[in-house]
């Protein structure tokens, strides 16, 4: 009982010391801090579309990806993606399609280059049942339209196990003005 009383008395220590130390008086209008942008910096990671670095990319690949700029990884990419995507969908055996209506080498090319398009006279969206591949807004159930697209077949009714991960909103409410996102938990 002793230690369990010690052990709570040296956590709140720890907590108490640890927010004296991170508080101060300073203000930032006062002493504005300065943000030092000289230096070289490098690409680390590509991410476009989510999940379609991780999924199509083979590990070994990954670092040369990333570093790729996207009007080159359709030409280095391209192959390795379809070979990716029809080895993981039957979707798109003996030429089938999704329901864009491409087949895999279509499909696979739009993928390689790792860029989210945005509709700049139309409506943004990730896919709305219209619209597909136009931008994206935060509600858009993006890992839900891409299994679709890759396991989906043309009608959206093929594999439909493997089409959907069945997460349907967000935990919390986006926020209906700037900077939209919900608060943390």
């Amino acid at each position: 009982m002793k230690t369990i009383k010690n052990i709570k008395v040296l956590v709140m220590a720890l907590i108490a010391s640890f927010a004296m130390f991170n508080c101060s008086n300073d203000d930032d209008s006062v002493h504005p801090k300065v943000i030092d942008f000289s230096g070289t910096y490098s690409q680390e990671d590509q991410m476009g579309r989510p999940a379609v670095n991780t999924v199509f990319v083979a590990s070994t690949d990954k670092d040369t990806y990333n570093v790729t700029v996207p009007t080159a990884q359709n030409a280095a990419f391209q192959s390795k993606f379809e070979a990716n995507l029809l080895a993981l969908s039957p979707a798109y055996a003996n030429g089938g399609m999704n329901a864009l209506g491409q087949d895999a080498s279509a499909f696979t090319s739009l993928l390689a280059t790792d860029v989210l398009n945005v509709s700049l006279d139309g409506t943004t969206t990730f896919f709305d049942g219209t619209n597909v591949l136009t931008g994206r807004a935060l509600a858009d159930d993006v890992i839900t339209v891409e299994l679709l697209l890759i396991f989906g077949g043309e009608d959206f009714m093929e594999n439909p196990g493997l089409s959907n991960d069945n997460v349907d909103a967000n935990d919390k409410a986006f926020l209906t003005s700037f900077p939209y996102l919900a608060s943390p938990w």
